[in-house]
């Protein structure tokens, strides 16, 4: 068998993905039991068609990486603070209670006290990708089991750095609380590093990049933001996703937000889909078939009590009963860490092959529950009348309220802005000058960086909430494309475009433009309506003569079919 992935392994996990994934989103099973079940299929305990289980795991930890970008961009520090009681209350309380109550077992089926405590802590993890996948996928984010669940697990990833140290340490008879407290000192030291480089550095380079209007270039610029942060915090010994999640949070309130999630967002989908898979792959079902009723038994085991630990937890916090069924279902599975915790405790003699494979196959099987266990817990939910996405925390949820989408930040877009903040209007405008969106955002305006001609942009900043569009670029073909993307993906939300002349309204009205409005006709109204005064006409009658021309004006175009 070759040692490494070739066209044909790629073209394999393809179709298997492709074909079943819409199986398994169209039994409402979602998408990630369809990427375990694709990759189970193809992998050494299926058909053997794929081997290169290490290899292919090696490349989705990106999708992981990626996925706690995304969800680091779309918080922002407040938002983050406003969760600390969840995070280092609740959190640590399920890290330590559930770590000792696993080590405990693990004891008393006869581990030894060092092996013990690692089983406990690394089984106490549950799985980042399958938690905030699924909640994305099902809108769960903004609920209050969703922000429950992702405050233990942005804990538990923060705890895996102790973790490993904590291996270490019992592998080389370390003095523990010696080593913890240098741990979290280092810890502090590179989180506190990455935060102020982020800050002070990062915006700056961006807004550099953004000047040369190159959009492969700003990808590339993006990536390569995500993937040095993780690889310097991976360096120090810290996790790639944590360092992920942190870049994400510096650029959370960055003009340059919705660009970089529209570009990152292609990137996370097919890495964590392929992380998936190989998750399925790795299910080693000739273990499985020799010792089933062993392995069962301990997949059911760790469920129970894992639920069972974190539901009264949060109980404790003050979550409802819903929700927190809801979080502890969802929570329940043990996650990647484990996998990496187990490797190193092998590697240093402190576990045995036989048992390092059995608990591999525990996790793996323990994750692949985690969809059916997330709808039902989202059903239990329900029954138990716990909160909606509709009911959503406030710091976690994005605002539903309607408001005007301004595509362009030039003279006029500026102008426009103006006087809807007169009027009280909101408005969110997208300019792809970085100069023009940098200027305007220190006078107060709601500007960000963004390409207005791409459809993951217009969504990333909630389109879907405009009650207008109105567009003020002065490219006319650039005005044109972009009324064509709007009316496709958004068919029944107005929009309002600036037009050079009267032959340029009228193709802005065949692409499907609510109401075009020619710049030169509105100049000639004034400038002859000024014209008039001057000469003695009564005001009265110049506002009437000037009405009746617009009319006739735009009548003219609804005659030539363009409405």
């Amino acid at each position: 068998m070759p040692e490494t992935i070739d066209l044909t392994h790629i073209l394999i996990l393809l179709a298997a993905a492709v074909l079943a994934v819409p199986v398994f989103h169209r039994l409402g099973l979602g998408s990630v039991l369809g990427f375990l079940v694709a990759g189970a299929i193809v992998g050494p305990w299926g058909f053997g068609v794929i081997h290169q289980v290490q290899e292919i795991q090696h490349i989705a930890e990106f999708g992981v990486v990626f996925l706690l970008f995304v969800i680091g961009i779309e918080l922002n520090l407040a938002r983050l603070w406003s969760m600390k009681r969840l995070v280092f209350g609740l959190g640590t309380a399920q890290v330590i209670l559930t770590g000792l109550v696993l080590g405990g077992l693990a004891l008393f089926l006869g581990a030894s006290k060092e092996t013990a405590i690692i089983i406990g802590f690394g089984l106490a993890l549950s799985s980042t990708a399958f938690g905030l996948q699924i909640l994305t996928e099902r809108g769960g984010l903004k609920t209050v089991a969703g922000r429950t669940s992702f405050s233990i697990l942005l804990l538990q990833d923060l705890s895996v750095v102790p973790l490993l140290a904590l291996v270490s340490f019992l592998a080389h008879d370390t003095p523990l609380v010696q080593g913890v407290e240098f741990a979290l000192l280092n810890t502090l030291f590179v989180i506190g590093a990455v935060i102020l480089a982020g800050r002070f550095v990062l915006t700056p380079v961006l807004r550099l990049i953004a000047h040369s209007h190159n959009a492969e270039v700003f990808v590339a610029a993006a990536v390569l933001a995500v993937l040095g942060t993780a690889w310097l915090m991976e360096t120090v010994g810290l996790s790639m996703a944590l360092g992920a999640f942190l870049a994400g949070l510096m650029l959370a309130d960055s003009q340059y937000r919705h660009q970089i999630i529209a570009d990152i967002h292609p990137f996370r989908g097919i890495l964590l889909g392929l992380f998936f898979m190989s998750v399925g792959m790795s299910v080693d079902f000739g273990l499985l078939m020799q010792k089933a009723p062993l392995i069962l038994g301990l997949v059911g085991g760790l469920l129970f009590i894992k639920a069972i630990m974190t539901w009264a937890l949060c109980r404790i916090a003050g979550t409802n009963n819903g929700s927190s069924v809801r979080a502890a279902l969802l929570l329940s599975q043990s996650g990647e860490f484990g996998f990496v915790l187990f490797g190193l405790a092998m590697t240093t003699g402190l576990m045995e092959m036989e048992m390092f494979q059995m608990l591999t196959l525990v996790i793996a099987l323990s994750m692949a529950t985690t969809p059916l266990m997330a709808i039902a817990g989202e059903k239990i939910e329900s029954l138990l009348g716990g909160k909606k996405a509709q009911d959503s925390i406030d710091a976690m949820a994005l605002d539903n309220e309607e408001f005007v989408i301004l595509a362009g930040f030039g003279r006029m877009g500026k102008r426009i802005a103006k006087i809807l903040d007169a009027g009280g209007v909101p408005y969110l405008a997208l300019d792809n000058d970085p100069d023009c969106v940098t200027k305007a955002r220190k006078e107060g305006f709601s500007v960000i960086y963004g390409d207005a001609g791409r459809y993951d942009v217009l969504n990333r900043m909630g389109a879907e909430n405009a009650n207008v569009f109105v567009i003020t670029i002065d490219e006319a073909a650039i005005a044109e494309r972009l009324v064509h993307i709007m009316r496709q993906h958004y068919p029944d939300t107005p929009i309002y475009a600036r037009g050079r002349d009267k032959e340029h309204c009228e193709k802005l009205r065949k692409a499907g433009a609510t109401l075009p409005v020619s710049e030169t006709l509105e100049a000639s109204i004034m400038l002859s309506g000024a014209v008039l005064e001057v000469n003695d006409i009564p005001k009265e009658e110049v506002t009437q003569l000037l009405e009746e021309f617009r009319n006739t004006y735009y009548d003219d175009m609804d005659k030539n079919g363009m409405t």
